[in-house]
């Protein structure tokens, strides 16, 4: 029988691979949307929107905190840039862990899995110690080797598809050219 998991997403293209292969595995998967760390404003209203009009088309009941607390993300990680990846998880995660007790799940996992651009053994980590300090496990899986496919599903289906993690030290990584250096 499966379990009941709260499966935090940072996107909707994100979430299809993911919540795939947990219905497949017979779980019941409640989404949660909660990423105070996207930046600008519009990206993070955008990727919420789509996020929305995905798991409706998909069935799927869905907790969508419309706080966009930029300022609690921003708190967390100026002057930590070198591991806001870290504080930005765990901000997430953490959250996650809170809703999956507070709504009796049996286990909570994240969509950052499916990026091979994130960081997995810092998510399993801070998965795990949130899910230990929430009392709620960390349901870790491996979820990168749909990350192409999935993206691609997102481009056939009209998906909003964005081109940064959300920070705003990842868009600026992104836009930037690359050979411009500090202070120039």
């Amino acid at each position: 029988m499966g379990k009941k998991i709260l499966l935090h997403s940072c996107c909707g293209p994100c979430t299809i691979y993911p919540l795939e292969y947990l219905k497949n595995e017979g779980h019941d998967v409640v989404g949660h949307f909660y990423n105070p760390n996207i930046h600008p404003f519009t990206e993070w209203k955008k990727r919420k929107d789509n996020y929305q009009w995905f798991m409706e088309n998909e069935g799927i009941k869905a907790i969508i905190e419309d706080d966009y607390d930029l300022e609690g993300y921003l708190q967390n990680v100026v002057h930590r840039e070198a591991n806001r990846c870290m504080y930005c998880y765990s901000m997430r995660l953490k959250r996650a862990a809170q809703i999956a007790r507070r709504g009796k799940f049996d286990a909570f996992t994240t969509t950052l899995l499916v990026s091979p651009f994130q960081k997995h053994e810092m998510l399993k980590e801070i998965g795990e110690a949130a899910g230990e300090k929430y009392g709620v496990p960390f349901y870790y899986i491996d979820f990168r080797p749909g990350f192409k496919e999935a993206y691609m599903r997102a481009k056939e289906t009209g998906h909003y598809t964005q081109q940064y993690c959300g920070c705003i030290y990842s868009e600026r990584d992104r836009y930037m050219p690359r050979n411009k250096k500090k202070g120039e």
